[in-house]
């Protein structure tokens, strides 16, 4: 199943779970320092939380998550025909996940990641990420 990815920055994490728990009526799917996200079933969404005071109530990222690291690559090979830029990564260690994807920028410079999970880490990040201009990648 695929699914849109939300990432937002808040300024407490612990406020924010807990507005967002009552909200979509679940617990977070994965909940480390500073991070939590939830798999909702309807709708189908991905939510992201990112503990950034710097940031908070911003976006951080978009996404859409898929199913295969094939879908990720026919994704990357479709938006590269279109002519937009798209910068590829595999296997990257992100917000306690790794994970294959492919980051594109819309035209106002907000980022959206296609990826796809291959297994959970108990690490956030190996690389840090310009929040700014790509995202945070966490996922």
């Amino acid at each position: 199943m695929s699914r849109v990815q939300l990432a937002l920055n808040v300024s407490n994490l612990d406020a924010a779970v807990d507005f967002y728990s009552k909200l979509f009526g679940t617990e977070p799917a994965k909940r480390r320092p500073g991070y939590a996200n939830f798999a909702i079933a309807q709708p189908p969404l991905k939510l992201v939380l990112i503990e950034n005071q710097e940031a908070a109530g911003t976006l951080n990222h978009l996404g859409v998550e898929v199913e295969t690291t094939a879908e990720v690559d026919a994704a990357s090979d479709r938006l590269q025909q279109l002519g937009l830029e798209t910068q590829p990564e595999e296997e990257v260690t992100c917000c306690y996940a790794l994970q294959d994807k492919v980051w594109v920028h819309d035209p106002d410079g907000a980022p959206w990641e296609i990826y796809k999970v291959l297994a959970d880490s108990t690490v956030r990040d190996i690389k840090p990420v310009e929040v700014s201009t790509q995202g945070c990648a966490c996922s």
